[in-house]
């Protein structure tokens, strides 16, 4: 009887040697299987971020091991300085939490924005769905239409914080070339910007060229908006009557400002991440984008939407902006005189 117990014993432990791989060779569940990611946007509703950032919602989980379900959520205030510090200060850093703000944000920490509580160059960078051009334009009913007419006279525009582009570039004009701009702050985004401007209670506003030309196109139609100033380096082909901001500025330090500013839109609308996202996640996270703006489900969506997909991998992004933070002192100083910093 011992001999057989020993002979059972021996059997079982084979047994359990033979099992043993078998359970380890199962694959870890990954770790997004039954998350939810949530995309922080930094406006309200009806812009170009709220475009972009809910295409993206809706196309970035199927690329991501775990299929986690991905949703967005508007959090305007500050021309997104509140997003971008809840991004960076409260929102969980094991990848679950993204944003969409505005593209200058590491411009606004350049210039010492204090509603800016980040540092840009810690942003964990996902990738960029599209360049921007940001533009203004004034009602039909305006006396000014143009940046020559408002030199001349006092015009009322649409602001949507002081973070954001259509108050930074107006103040900026204001300094380098008196123009006489007036702004209404307040507003949450353009959409509110535009909307106020189409009743009268201001003049003109500032929105992107990409939500414009998608949700306006009976205004561009009837000639309801004149639009007289784009914020790319270069004119838009679509714009090309609309000088750039780049073209602006007497000296060639106030030129050097305005490039500056005008850099913003090579970073456009983009994804990103707080600081210290675990590399393995950033790795899928980065992945998955560069997979996404790919997929003919997203490109097709693009499409129907015309709007612009000029898509820019999170490694290169995050090179944009510590060029951006490494702007020489002097242009640095320049800048924070002309916004009055």
């Amino acid at each position: 009887m011992a001999c057989l117990g020993i002979v059972r014993t021996a059997l079982a432990a084979a047994a359990a040697m033979l099992i043993a791989p078998l359970v380890h060779a199962q694959p870890a569940e990954p770790f997004y299987a039954r998350k939810t990611i949530t995309i922080s946007i930094g406006y309200t509703a009806g812009g170009s971020y709220d475009l972009y950032g809910r295409l993206v919602a809706r196309h970035l989980g199927k690329h991501i091991p775990g299929n986690p379900t991905v949703v967005a959520q508007n959090m305007p205030g500050a021309g997104s300085m509140k997003a971008a510090n809840y991004v960076y200060e409260v929102a969980p850093r094991d990848g679950t939490a993204l944003g969409v703000i505005v593209e200058s944000a590491a411009l606004e920490q350049v210039l010492g924005n204090k509603a800016a509580q980040y540092d840009a160059a810690r942003f964990t960078y996902i990738g960029r769905v599209a360049t921007s051009n940001n533009i203004f334009m004034q009602w039909h009913t305006s006396k000014t239409q143009s940046i020559a007419d408002a030199q001349k006279r006092e015009t009322i525009l649409a602001g949507t914080g002081p973070g954001s582009i259509a108050e930074t570039v107006p103040r900026l004009l204001n300094a380098l070339i008196g123009t006489r701009f007036k702004l209404i702050s307040g507003f949450p985004a353009s959409t509110e910007a535009m909307l106020a401007m189409e009743r009268g209670e201001v003049e003109g506003a500032g929105s992107s060229w990409a939500a414009v030309s998608v949700g306006k196109q009976s205004w561009l139609k009837e000639k309801k908006i004149r639009i007289i100033l784009q914020t790319q380096p270069e004119r838009h082909v679509d714009l090309p009557d609309a000088p750039s901001l780049t073209e602006y500025g007497s000296t060639p330090g106030d030129r050097q400002v305005t490039a500056l500013y005008a850099s913003g839109s090579g970073v456009g609308r983009s994804v990103l991440g707080p600081p210290g996202i675990p590399a393995d996640r950033v790795k899928v996270l980065r992945d998955a984008f560069n997979a996404m703006v790919k997929d003919p489900d997203f490109v097709a969506d693009i499409r129907k939407l015309k709007v612009e997909l000029d898509p820019l991998p999170g490694e290169r992004l995050q090179d944009l902006i510590a060029k951006t933070l490494a702007v020489p002192a002097s242009v640095r100083e320049r800048a924070k005189v002309a916004f009055g910093r």
